[in-house]
C-alpha cells in the first residue's frame, strides 16, 4: 500500500496550527483517491503533547520525530529529518500547508527525494496513478492541471481549498522516529524569533478580518475599531504594506498571506488579482468601496458604493448596538 505523509505544524507556543487540520483533510482526500495510508510528522523537542492532539483526526500512524535542533523550526534541520523518514517508510507523496513553514520546507524535501512537486495545491482528481493536481499560476488568473512523473511526489496544499480535518474513527497509532545525526550539526543556527504580539487574533487563524487598501489613504482607524469591535483580525492589500502605511504582517494575497474566514470585509480595496488569490475563498466577503466598477464587486456576496469613512462608524455603532 502506498503512503501519505503529511507534515504537521505547531504555532509557537506549541499548540497545533489551525493549517494542519486542512492539510490533514487534503492528505485524507489525496489517500482516499490513491488507496493509500495517510501517517503524520510531528517534529520538535517533544512532540509527544502535538501527536496526541492529531490523534483523532483519521491517521493510521503518528510519527513523532524528537531533537534539540528541533526546538524551533530552521528548514536546513527539519528537511533531512522529513526526508530521512518519508524514505524510511516508503512514502509516495510527502505534503504540508501551503504556510511560511510549508513553503520553506517541502520544496527542500522534494529536492532531497528526487520528487516533482506542485505548489499551492487547489485540488486532487483522477484516482491512482492517473491523479491531476489541481494548482493556481500567475497569481490565481489561470489555472492548471498537472501530473507529476517521479516516483515521490511532493506538495503544499491551500488550505482555503480543503476543510479542515473532523476528529472521529479510532486514534492513530504513534511511533517514534530516531532523526539522522547531522540534523544537529546544521551551519545555521536559531538565533532569536521577533514576535509581533496583538492583543486581536492572528490573521490566518481568525474567523473574521477586516482588511483596507489603498482608499484608506493610510488612515486605518475606523478598519481598526471595527476589527476590534467584531472581534477580528485586521488585513491590508499589497499597495498599503508597499507604502508603508502598515506592517507588512498585515498583506492578504498572493504574495502575502492566504485567508478564508467566515467573514470578510475590504474596506477601500479595489480588487486586483493578486489582493483576490488571497482572500476569495472567505466564506462571506463585503466590499466597500466608492467605485461601482471595482473588480472586488465581482467576487463580494454584499457590496456597498460608498465612502468608507462614512459606511464603517455606522457599521460599527450598528453592531455596538445590537449588542447593547
Amino acid at each position: 500500500m502506498s503512503t501519505v505523509l503529511i507534515v504537521a505544524e505547531s504555532q509557537p507556543d506549541g499548540h497545533l496550527r489551525k493549517a494542519t487540520l486542512h492539510a490533514v483533510a487534503a492528505g485524507k482526500d489525496l489517500a482516499q483517491k490513491t488507496g493509500a495510508s495517510l501517517h503524520l510528522a510531528v517534529l520538535g523537542e517533544n512532540p509527544s503533547a502535538l501527536a496526541e492532539q492529531l490523534k483523532p483526526y483519521g491517521a493510521a500512524v503518528i510519527h513523532t520525530v524528537a531533537s534539540p535542533a528541533f526546538t524551533h523550526y530552521l528548514a536546513e534541520s527539519y528537511a533531512p529529518a522529513v526526508a530521512a523518514l518519508a524514505s524510511s517508510i516508503g512514502a509516495d507523496f510527502v505534503g504540508a500547508a501551503a504556510t511560511a513553514q510549508g513553503r520553506d520546507l517541502v520544496p527542500r524535501v522534494a529536492a532531497r527525494l528526487k520528487a516533482a512537486m506542485a505548489s499551492d495545491v487547489l485540488a486532487f482528481s483522477g484516482s491512482g496513478s492517473d491523479l491531476i493536481w489541481r494548482r493556481p499560476m500567475w497569481a490565481g488568473s489561470v489555472i492548471a492541471d498537472v501530473k507529476l512523473k517521479t516516483p515521490v511526489k511532493a506538495f503544499t496544499v491551500r488550505t482555503t481549498e480543503f476543510s479542515a480535518a473532523a476528529p472521529g474513527g479510532s486514534a492513530a497509532e504513534v511511533k517514534a522516529f530516531q532523526p539522522p545525526a547531522d540534523v544537529a550539526s546544521s551551519p545555521t543556527q536559531f538565533v532569536s524569533f521577533n514576535e509581533v504580539k496583538s492583543a486581536r487574533p492572528e490573521l490566518t487563524e481568525a474567523s473574521i478580518v477586516v482588511s483596507g487598501g489603498r482608499g484608506t489613504k493610510g488612515d486605518f482607524k475606523e478598519i481598526e475599531a471595527l476589527a476590534d469591535e467584531l472581534g477580528a483580525a485586521v488585513g491590508a492589500s499589497r499597495a498599503v504594506c508597499d507604502a508603508g502605511w502598515v506592517p507588512n504582517d498585515l498583506q492578504v494575497g498572493q504574495t502575502g498571506k492566504v485567508v478564508a474566514p467566515k467573514l470578510y470585509i475590504a474596506a477601500g480595496i479595489s480588487g486586483a488579482i493578486q489582493h483576490l488569490a488571497g482572500m476569495k475563498g472567505s466564506k462571506v466577503i463585503v466590499a466597500i468601496n466608492k467605485d461601482p466598477e471595482a473588480p472586488i464587486f465581482q467576487v463580494a456576496d454584499y457590496g456597498i458604493v460608498a465612502d468608507l469613512f462614512k459606511v464603517l462608524p455606522e457599521l460599527r455603532a450598528a453592531i455596538h448596538g445590537s449588542k447593547s
